[in-house]
């Protein structure tokens, strides 16, 4: 028998049926499809908190409890025992990958990492001292001139393609981006580095010489990588979905994408932590800003902590909060933002202010931290992000393109403005 949820508007007494839609995990959805044409009214959900927008089977949260997996996959299990290459596997294809599909996907990810010649000229267009996000944009865009073949698709391994294309370029993109915005010589992909050493050699060397890249710094920003590659319906995510219900070809949609995550509420998140770590200054300064914090009357807000989505803990932070610790142990970072994060977090943990308003510290109070202990500038954290969080797009997108049917984004308002207004005489 169909479950249903009744409504009752208590203005006439009439009363509404709509099937209740349920998910293999989580909250059950009402079916509101109809509400307009049923009652006459449109449902109001600023921020669409408590609404569903799609169907997906790619990655699940649960704010309650602290939960977050990739195609059923645990994160902490991901985090410890694969790589940033398995998760982007295990989104595009649905299961992790065995070692000669992993192998096929490391080689084909790095013969497709460099990118037109032609593009060049597009970094050349940008006045020194760009912001990397715009660079990337524009080129993540433009990348439609260049594959003009991906702007209409219909079979899987078109997408397929199109997926291993956009992956392996991005971080040759966002490296190019940081070093024109820099005035530094390009460098090209080395295809004897895996995907992250890649970026951290694209990043930091320099012609003729060697770059020393540990294992601890490559672990930590694949890490980093692999924990942003999907989660849920965010604001970005969301935004290459939408863009994509019009038809879009996928690189205005990725290009959309980057756009949403550049806010600082979204992408920019980590980079604020940094800069109000910056502002503290000291460990002596602490208690001073978490007063602050906790004065109702101070518009101070303690970046880092608390989510929109998760009620309990960041299973995010817990992995990268150990990574950071073994960055510290291994090579002997302990900056003075570590120091006053450590005294922060401390009291945060411990202060039933924060405890009793679920205030733990989330995934950019750590991942700022570990970027800024690689050498890696605030104004590359949002592009840092946006590699991580491509294969998700991509996977998104897929999924969305594979409906029997797209139906385009059209939310509807609640109209405030005047009304039969008429030309003064």
């Amino acid at each position: 028998m169909r479950e249903t949820a009744t409504l009752t508007d208590n203005r006439t007494g009439k009363s509404y049926e709509f099937p209740i839609l349920k998910g293999t995990m989580g909250p059950d959805v009402i079916d509101i499809s109809t509400f307009f044409s049923d009652t006459g009214m449109f449902t109001f959900d600023r921020g669409y908190t408590s609404t569903a927008m799609c169907r997906s089977s790619i990655t699940y949260i649960d704010g309650l409890k602290g939960e977050l997996m990739y195609r059923g996959y645990d994160i902490a299990y991901l985090a410890e025992n694969k790589t940033f290459l398995d998760v982007a596997y295990l989104l595009l294809n649905r299961e992790l990958p065995n070692k000669a599909q992993y192998d096929a996907f490391k080689l084909e990810l790095k013969k497709r990492s460099f990118i037109h010649e032609g593009m060049m000229k597009i970094f050349d267009a940008f006045p020194d001292k760009a912001h990397p996000m715009a660079i990337l944009q524009a080129s993540v865009s433009a990348l439609s001139a260049f594959y003009s073949d991906h702007l209409n698709m219909d079979k899987p391994e078109e997408y397929r393609e199109m997926a291993m294309r956009i992956i392996a370029k991005i971080p040759t993109i966002a490296a190019f981006s940081y070093r024109y915005s820099r005035g530094l010589p390009i460098i090209y992909p080395n295809l004897d580095r895996g995907f992250t050493e890649n970026f951290l050699y694209m990043m930091r060397s320099y012609p003729y010489e060697h770059v020393d890249l540990k294992p601890i710094e490559v672990k930590a920003l694949d890490t980093v990588f692999m924990l942003h590659a999907d989660h849920e319906q965010n604001a970005s995510t969301t935004t290459v979905r939408t863009v994509g219900s019009t038809h879009a070809h996928p690189y205005a949609c990725i290009s959309a994408g980057i756009g949403a995550l550049w806010g600082w509420a979204h992408g920019g998140a980590n980079e604020g932590v940094i800069r109000q770590l910056e502002e503290i200054g000291s460990v002596e300064n602490v208690d001073r800003y978490i007063a602050r914090a906790k004065d109702k009357n101070d518009p101070f807000r303690l970046l880092g902590f608390g989510h929109r989505v998760y009620k309990n803990f960041d299973p995010r932070a817990k992995v990268l909060k150990k990574m950071r610790d073994q960055l510290v142990s291994e090579i002997g970072i302990n900056s003075g933002l570590i120091k006053i994060a450590n005294r922060i977090e401390e009291i945060a943990l411990n202060d039933d202010y924060f405890v009793s308003r679920n205030l733990y510290p989330n995934v950019d109070f750590h991942s700022g931290l570990i970027l800024k202990a690689l050498g890696i500038p605030n104004n590359m954290f949002a592009v840092i992000f946006v590699i991580g969080r491509t294969p998700g797009w991509i996977s998104q997108w897929i999924e969305l393109k594979e409906q029997d049917s797209i139906k385009i984004v059209r939310p509807r308002q609640l109209y405030v403005g005047e009304t039969n207004r008429t030309p003064k005489s």
